[in-house]
């Protein structure tokens, strides 16, 4: 019997409140998706950070087992899906499981096919030539979406690249990226030989790299769907980069912003235009489902340039999905799931598009990720809990209730915080101690943090306390879990 046709946003809404297989989100935390279970019956969390001290109903923490330290987000969920607990609430559950993860690895997808289990996701392999920057500038060149003036080479000295660039005629105020890596750690910003001594053990020996011209330029983000029926677009967010009351990394992303005029009306289509222009190429490539483009603006043209692709969730996939436009129709990652389920289904995706990009769909957000920015290694003996925060007219902030909606934030003076950090844990540079959501804006006109934002920093901060332990260097989680 051939299975009925999906044929609106109700019919889509409706499949997914009545679903009967089980879907399991599987990463460090559950922030990526925050919320996703709300819309999707039989959705569940595991995860390896307990943020919310038992008290989330579809969040399943197995206890701790021995593990080798991890170094990556792909190490967390291979010991996840090796876990007894966790393979035995799977096993319970029944059904044909469906997995989806922030990060994976081909190791991960033998041990989800040893349970059973189907990866929602396109193969790591396929995922991995995507995610290589270097790629992605030659997929973003067959779809017509620019890069900055670039030139993709192997580096041998400082000597070298000044004639690459040379031969290249984009000057000698660079920035450099290496294919693979979180931007805070693997973006260079190169003006002399000396810049270049800095970070040449990390530039030399790396292969291929991405030489950009340095422009002035303010970020940006969109995340994206493809799918059979074309490639559905959220909205442009605007970024928090490298400041250092959030993070130590001076390229380092740090949180998000979404409102209706974050950029001109010009700017935001073209930008939704891009997007669907590299989406529909990465169709060609194999790729589907969820992605996101950071988009660099300069500020003096307007002009916009691919930055780079995430082929995945991302840290800013929550925003996306509690937007205005989300609670209207549905958030964008159920579509990822739609896509995978083998369902069929039809959509009017550029009438879709066009009533997403209305501003009334959209409504005024920030996350901030709060980093520990000291060069310093201590032990966290007190942690704020995961909950709503209030802000006192003195610039106080204390615990109000117990919450894991952000949408219990009622006013600005209130704020949803998920603790990411908690007693017993190491603080050490670049530690993620928590994300901080508010309503409105958490920085100025000119893109600098607001005197709300930086009080609301202090304020959780204060909430930590730690002992010293000064012989004590741990690089222990030192990457990105977000």
């Amino acid at each position: 019997m051939p299975k009925k046709t999906l044929k609106n946003i109700s019919e889509i809404r409706r499949h997914f409140h009545t679903n009967e297989n089980p879907i399991y989100f599987i990463s460090a935390t559950n922030f990526n998706l925050l919320g996703i279970d709300e819309w999707v019956k039989n959705f569940k969390y595991i995860n390896y950070l307990d943020c919310y001290d038992g008290r989330h109903p579809n969040v399943m923490v197995p206890s701790e087992a021995p593990h080798a330290e991890f170094t990556s987000i792909e190490d967390i969920n291979n010991y996840l899906l090796q876990h007894k607990e966790v393979t035995d609430f799977v096993d319970a559950r029944g059904k044909k499981p469906k997995f989806v993860f922030l990060m994976f690895d081909e190791d991960t997808e033998r041990l989800a096919k040893e349970l059973g289990a189907e990866v929602w996701f396109p193969k790591a392999k396929l995922r991995t030539k995507c995610d290589n920057k270097i790629e992605t500038v030659r997929i973003g060149n067959k779809a017509g979406v620019p890069s900055v003036p670039n030139t993709l080479a192997e580096v041998k000295n400082y000597e070298d690249l000044k004639k690459t660039c040379e031969k290249a005629k984009i000057g000698h105020d660079l920035v450099l990226q290496s294919a693979f890596g979180d931007s805070g750690h693997t973006t260079f910003f190169i003006k002399s030989e000396a810049d270049f001594r800095r970070h040449e053990h990390e530039i030399v020996g790396q292969g291929e790299i991405k030489i950009m011209k340095r422009i002035d330029c303010r970020g940006s983000a969109i995340e994206a769907c493809a799918t059979k029926q074309g490639t559905i677009v959220g909205p442009l967010m605007t970024e928090l980069v490298g400041f250092k009351e959030l993070t130590p990394y001076r390229g380092g992303w740090c949180g998000n912003e979404i409102f209706a005029t974050a950029f001109p009306p010009k700017t935001r289509q073209k930008a939704r235009d891009l997007t669907f222009k590299f989406g529909e190429q990465l169709r060609k490539e194999g790729y589907r489902g969820y992605f996101e483009l950071d988009f660099l603006v300069e500020n003096k043209t307007g002009e916009i340039y691919l930055g780079e692709l995430n082929p995945r969730i991302t840290g800013c996939s929550s925003m996306t999905n509690h937007a205005a436009f989300a609670h209207a129709d549905a958030p964008l990652f159920l579509f990822h799931l739609l896509e995978f389920s083998g369902k069929p289904f039809e959509l009017d995706v550029a009438e879709m598009n066009s009533r997403w990009a209305d501003p009334d769909m959209i409504d005024s957000w920030s996350q901030m990720v709060i980093k520990h920015t000291e060069d310093s290694v201590d032990m966290i003996t007190q942690a704020p809990e995961t909950g709503i925060y209030r802000m006192h007219s003195n610039g106080t902030v204390e615990y109000d209730r117990f919450d894991y909606h952000r949408r219990a934030v009622e006013s600005e003076n209130e704020a949803f915080f998920l603790r990411i950090s908690k007693a017993g844990d190491y603080r050490y540079e670049g530690a993620d101690l928590g994300i901080l959501v508010t309503r409105g804006r958490s920085m100025t006109n000119s893109f600098q943090l607001t005197t709300r934002s930086k009080k609301w920093i202090n304020g959780i901060k204060e909430l930590y306390a730690a002992k010293p332990l000064p012989s004590l260097a741990t690089t222990e989680g030192a990457f990105k879990i977000l």
